[in-house]
This record gives C-alpha cells, sequence and structure tokens, in this order.
C-alpha cells in the first residue's frame, strides 16, 4: 500500500527543517507540492521525482498526490511552515474521506509565526492570534471581525500573507481596523525572507506599520500592551517577574 506524508518543511532553509522531515524527504519516491516549495527543497533531494502546479491548484495538487499514493509509491507534499497551519493537510484528509487508502502521515514544521518571532526576538512569550490577510478563500468581513476580537482582547497578533500583488491595500486596511482599538504607538515587527537569502527584520509603531512597504514574503507582528523594545529586540513579556 502506498503513503502519503503531509511535510511541513519550515521557512524553507535545511537547518530550519525537522529530522523527521528530513527523513521523509530522503525515503519517498515522489516529492509534490507549490513550484516555489518544491525549488526550496530540489537541490538537497535531487534523485527524487519532482511534480508541481501552481498558486490556487491546491486541490489539484493533493488529489494528484493522493492518486499516485494509491498506486503503492511513498509521496511527499512539501508544505511551506507548517503542514497543518495553512497548509494541505486538511485537504489531504478531505479528499481521500473514508477510503482506507493511501496512507496519510503528517509532518510538523515551524511556521512563520515561530521562525519569524525568533528574527525579532521574542515577541509571542504570551497568548497571541494568528490571522491571515488573503480573502481568497476568507471573506474579508469575517477577516475584519478576527482582527478586531483579536485587539479588543489585547492579543499579540500574526499576520500572514499581509500584500500581494492583487490585494496591495490589505495590510493597511488591517491597520486602520486595528487603530480604531490599539493606540499608534503599538509596536509592532516585520520579518522578511525568514530562513532564506536577505532575511531582515523591522521594529516600528502600528502607525508606521499602516504605510510600511511589505509583500508576501514578510510575516508581520503587533504586539500586545505589555511588549516592549529591548536591545533593538521586540518583547513580549509573559510576567515572570510577577510569580
Amino acid at each position: 500500500m502506498g503513503k502519503l506524508i503531509v511535510v511541513g518543511i519550515g521557512p524553507g532553509n535545511y537547518e530550519n527543517m525537522t529530522i523527521k522531515a528530513d527523513l521523509a524527504l530522503k525515503s519517498c519516491d515522489v516529492i509534490i507540492g507549490y513550484t516555489v516549495y518544491v525549488d526550496l527543497v530540489k537541490e538537497r533531494y535531487g534523485d527524487k521525482e519532482f511534480l508541481t502546479t501552481p498558486m490556487t491548484k491546491e486541490t489539484k495538487r493533493c488529489q494528484m498526490a493522493l492518486d499516485i499514493a494509491k498506486t503503492g509509491k511513498t509521496v511527499a507534499m512539501v508544505c511551506s511552515g507548517d503542514s497543518g497551519i495553512y497548509g494541505m493537510a486538511a485537504l489531504v484528509y478531505e479528499l481521500k474521506g473514508d477510503s482506507p487508502e493511501p496512507e496519510i502521515e503528517v509532518i510538523p514544521g515551524i511556521t512563520a509565526a515561530s521562525s519569524g518571532a525568533a528574527v525579532l526576538g521574542a515577541p509571542l512569550t504570551h497568548d497571541f492570534a494568528v490571522i491571515s490577510l488573503s480573502d481568497r478563500l476568507t471573506p474579508w468581513e469575517k477577516i475584519e471581525k478576527r482582527l478586531e476580537a483579536a485587539a479588543v482582547a489585547d492579543l499579540s497578533i500574526v499576520l500572514y500573507n499581509p500584500v500581494s500583488k492583487g490585494r496591495p491595500e490589505h495590510l493597511k486596511r488591517a491597520c486602520d481596523i486595528l487603530l480604531r482599538y490599539l493606540p499608534e504607538d503599538r509596536l509592532c515587527g516585520i520579518a522578511q525572507y525568514i530562513g532564506r537569502e536577505g532575511e531582515n527584520r523591522r521594529i516600528l509603531s502600528l502607525k508606521e506599520l499602516k504605510d510600511a512597504k511589505a509583500d508576501m514574503f514578510c510575516t508581520i507582528f503587533i504586539g500586545n500592551e505589555m511588549t516592549k523594545q529591548i536591545s533593538e529586540n521586540m518583547i513580549t513579556p509573559r510576567g515572570y517577574d510577577d510569580v
């Protein structure tokens, strides 16, 4: 019986990939994924068969992986970051349904909230919310409600997919929503190209974030009321001094 392994490869560099993910990619017959993600692993696992689909073809990609696994091969579906956080794991299970084949295994990876936080310092030491600004699959009205709820609850907030060519104003719109509830000087951070060539970071205020340049390679962090800057790092205390 074949097997489909849904593998989170982390931010993209080998050093941030788990040992289990590495072993899965070494042991599989076929590696499938979004073109950009496959390119991140192709050089290290060059003896494999590689198959790709472009953005917006997630269902086709997952069905292709399932179909190949049913032929008896071991297939690795690579996902940037974590395989279950905005990854393909749920869709694979949905498409497989109650069918007994193929066997499915999900291998987690370091999501951008974790890897980006490490680049900026330690902004997520307390409760936080992760919200994608992409409205391709989620209506903007629902995204707006989630932003409002996180702001009212004083959660640190991580924004995925902040800006794209098709939605250049989404980060600005999100900041406008947050500024209804949060002060202009609320500490924020941007981590770009996490774990890849050109990795960089910026620490700025929520007011500055509204007009900041960003792209799909950025992960955005908005601190809570306790977040502060220490030695050019963004830090959110847990409150251990009070214990």
